[in-house]
């Protein structure tokens, strides 16, 4: 019984499914925005996306809580020069409990002709 509680529990928070830019991602210029699905529907006024450079200094983004479908979160970033980069994502899960999570992808630099 305690096995069924504790699986039961666990399957209503929400997991990350797939993220734009994707973790890893190597790209040519920066994204103009962050995008990330879960699998529910989360809170969208009590999650956050962060965007830090290398060194750990965020960027801003503008979340865009009204748009699209409730297991999405979205937020507009300004143009990210090249190097490596950190998404840091909270949300808000339909069973109260808060859960976060985090990745990384690349902008390369253009090159020169």
């Amino acid at each position: 019984m305690l096995v069924l509680l504790l699986t039961a529990n666990a399957d209503a928070h929400s997991l990350l499914l797939e993220s734009s830019p994707a973790a890893g991602a190597t790209l040519s210029e920066g994204p103009p925005q962050i995008s990330l699905r879960f699998n529910n529907r989360i809170e969208k006024n009590l999650s956050t996306i962060r965007v830090l450079d290398e060194r750990g200094a965020p960027r801003p983004a503008t979340m865009r809580v009204g748009d699209g479908a409730a297991d999405r979160l979205t937020a507009t970033v300004p143009a990210l020069a090249p190097g490596a980069w950190r998404v840091e994502w909270q949300v808000l899960s339909t069973d109260g409990h808060i859960v976060s999570g985090r990745f990384s992808f690349r902008v390369a630099p253009q090159a020169v002709r």
